[in-house]
């Protein structure tokens, strides 16, 4: 182990949609979480690598923890509470615009447990007027014991240096764990599904998105230039399918276009993106389907 080394895992958590994989995102510099206007874009946790000369910092983006409605709820919010207890950190994010809801109470009970040091991160304050600020301050710092309390901008980069600091002095000292220039430890066959899953959350809308998963099917180097890729977008329902699709298949064409720009950016090579589209009622009720797409019990 290095000398004065500092290292550790840095737990994400809070409500949907309050800005922890646009979080992730800016600190590691590159698209290593999904990002979407729709809530519980994320369903696993996803490892962010920030490594400097003298740390590493292991940032782990959770689920939003809300009230499950199907079995895949209750593994994301079973999987982003579990993650409290094996953290260095804790950052508890909110999102400055919304305010103290009944979401953040349930986090809040949780992290009384927590025994490392937590952070509230207030994020989206470029949203808010500054004099509303501190009331919000006010509102939260008397509901736990924060070992710090700091407001950002996650989107513009607002102040994330300086919570980055902040964690430095709180990080152990410890081994570096990963390699200098890894950013995450999900293998590319999960990072290029994620890719095709946010494409499609972001040209789709209403209920069909929380009903969507990514299959890939086939990765197929042709050449040292080229990949081809075979991938299989899940659905619940028949009328999902055709919404998928689209109208003489231009909604499947402009998530396969999307996709395989970031696709091409991430393997550095030129991209052939074949996407399906298949039917299976209920799979978010259906453990053992469930456990066909990694979402196993056993991960908590």
């Amino acid at each position: 182990m290095k000398p004065n080394y500092k290292s550790g895992f840095i737990a994400i958590v809070g409500r949907p949609n309050v800005g922890k994989s646009t979080f992730m995102n800016r600190v590691i510099g590159q698209k290593v979480s999904i990002i979407s206007d729709k809530a519980q874009t994320t369903r696993n946790r996803i490892h962010g690598i920030l490594t400097e000369e003298d740390m590493q910092m292991i940032f782990i983006d959770t689920p939003g923890i809300h009230k499950p409605k199907h079995r895949l709820g209750d593994f994301m919010v079973k999987l982003a509470i579990n993650t409290l207890n094996e953290a260095d950190a804790v950052l508890f994010m909110i999102n400055a615009k919304e305010g103290y809801g009944k979401g953040d109470q349930f986090i809040l009970d949780r992290l009384q447990q927590v025994k490392s040091p937590i952070f509230l991160i207030m994020n989206k304050v470029d949203l808010i007027h500054p004099d509303d600020l501190f009331p919000l301050i006010e509102t939260y710092k008397n509901k736990c014991n924060f070992t710090e309390i700091i407001p950002i901008s996650a989107l513009e980069g607002n102040n994330v240096s300086t919570l980055l600091s902040y964690l430095k002095n709180h990080l152990p000292y410890g081994p570096q764990y990963y390699a200098d220039d890894q950013v995450t430890d999900h293998p590319e066959r999960f990072i290029i599904s994620e890719i095709i899953r946010e494409k499609a959350l972001l040209l789709t809308r209403e209920e069909i998105p929380h009903a969507l998963n990514v299959v890939i099917e086939n990765i197929e180097a042709r050449d040292a230039k080229t990949t081809f890729i075979q991938a299989t977008i899940v659905t619940e329902r028949k009328s999902q399918k055709g919404i998928i699709i689209g109208k003489q298949g231009s909604m499947l064409k402009s998530i396969g276009k999307n996709a395989r720009h970031d696709i091409e950016e991430l393997l550095e090579k030129k991209v052939y993106l074949e996407l399906w589209v298949k039917v299976q009622k209920d799979w978010r009720n259906r453990q053992n389907i469930l456990n066909q797409y990694g979402f196993r019990s056993d991960q908590y």
